[in-house]
């Protein structure tokens, strides 16, 4: 079942189990979520998140998306929702 985000709450909902997010890690999959099956750099979900200009993000985004497939996938090391494109970014998939 595909995780339901309830924007007023700010949380994420899957398999009818509410998930505790940071509110990072809550606008990062928001992000995402809001843009399905698009590939974004690092940088640019840097940007969005953080509304700051991105500065070497690579490990930061990389360490917040860990933690969200470690708490919302079956099988984190081969995730169903967010994929990893080498050399090119992330995505949701819808």
């Amino acid at each position: 079942m595909q995780p339901k985000l309830n924007k007023k709450g700010r949380s994420v909902c899957i398999n009818n189990k509410d998930m505790h997010l940071t509110p990072k890690e809550y606008g990062i999959l928001s992000f995402l979520m809001d843009n399905p099956n698009q590939i974004f750099t690092s940088e640019e979900i840097y940007a969005s998140v953080w509304g700051e200009e991105p500065f070497d993000t690579n490990r930061i985004i990389a360490v917040h998306l860990r933690h969200i497939r470690e708490k919302m996938e079956e099988n984190p090391s081969k995730p169903k929702w967010i994929q990893s494109y080498w050399g090119r970014g992330y995505s949701f998939q819808k």
